[in-house]
């Protein structure tokens, strides 16, 4: 009896293999067609990120060999001033990561709040109205974010902190003008993280007598832990790469401080200023750019790159 049913479920693996071999056989020409835009779109996509990685590694590689800047140098040094041939990059690195810990400050925390709100708590009737919201604030352009910042947000600032403490440009206003436009992105993606948490977990823990704050602090969000990191930590890189806010109301000229309220320039605002003026093409100023430009790209990447491996070390599978 035992041997029959092996061979049973032996030809039934075989015919169902045949099928599915056949249905690959069967395949017509739009469908091939169409398997083979989606596989250059693909291909396009790498070739573009290979192409990028290309020409700023070699102008970046033309700036170190003519300018004789040693990458010793270039980032043990607190001045960046080209015009007498110091190009140290931490005032522009500081000026980056000082705006985009702020930004942090303000979106992290109240984009997931929303998320755990929209998750858990929102009636459909609400998530149907606080949603479209959401995608307003991701569509306005951050131009305008930035004209925001400087007309409305360091006016605040200097009203709360003084005139005299507070500079127009500021990195404080234009850190946290980031964090509300990021606010979407971290929500968004927390809320589906939380949203694809099963809710039979949701219905075990308020049969053990949890209230819906204990479940969705203690349950889901612990069980949605992969996504809301990997949110965070692309938000993080959003923020790192943001580029007209802080053209606009951060400052325009590099400057080595800690202090949120002083003018400094990120490393986009510098990239924003110096390409729009009048160098010319194969100066050392310009090509500084590039190097600037490498640097932000490998630190972007190395987010994105910590963001995939927590998703694919600590990610739930539910069935």
């Amino acid at each position: 009896m035992t041997t029959s049913s092996t061979v049973a479920d032996h030809d039934g693996a075989a015919s169902h293999a045949e099928v599915l071999l056949d249905l690959r056989r069967r395949r017509n020409g739009l469908e091939t067609a169409i398997e083979a835009g989606l596989f250059a779109c693909g291909a396009i996509s790498i070739l573009t990120t290979l192409g990028i990685v290309f020409v700023l590694g070699k102008e970046a590689l033309l700036f170190f060999q003519t300018s004789g800047v040693s990458l010793a140098a270039f980032f043990g040094g607190t001045q960046w001033q080209p015009a007498i041939g110091r190009f140290g990059i931490w005032p522009l690195v500081n000026a980056t990561l000082t705006v985009t810990a702020i930004g942090m400050l303000v979106a992290l925390p109240t984009g997931l709040g929303v998320a755990i709100y929209l998750s858990e708590y929102a009636t459909p009737k609400m998530r149907g109205v606080l949603k479209p919201v959401l995608e307003v604030l991701a569509g306005i352009p951050t131009v305008v974010y930035g004209y925001f910042a400087l007309t409305f947000m360091t006016p605040i600032l200097r009203m709360l902190f003084g005139e005299d403490v507070v500079q127009i440009y500021n990195t404080a206003s234009a850190g946290i003008v980031i964090g509300i436009l990021i606010i979407p992105l971290v929500s968004s993606m927390s809320e589906d993280a939380l949203h694809a948490v099963p809710d039979g977990l949701r219905q075990a823990a308020f049969g053990l007598g949890a209230t819906r704050l204990e479940t969705s602090m203690r349950v889901v969000l612990p069980a949605a832990l992969s996504g809301v990191t990997a949110a965070f930590i692309v938000a993080i890189s959003r923020a790192v790469g943001e580029t007209m806010i802080v053209a606009i109301a951060a400052g325009a000229g590099p400057n080595f401080t800690f202090n949120p309220f002083e003018a400094a320039e990120t490393m986009t605002g510098h990239i924003v200023r110096i390409s729009g003026g009048d160098l010319s093409y194969d100066s050392v100023d310009y090509n500084s750019l590039f190097a600037i430009g490498l640097l932000l790209f490998l630190m972007t990447f190395a987010l994105n790159f910590i963001s995939s491996r927590i998703v694919a070390r600590f990610r739930e599978v539910y069935e």
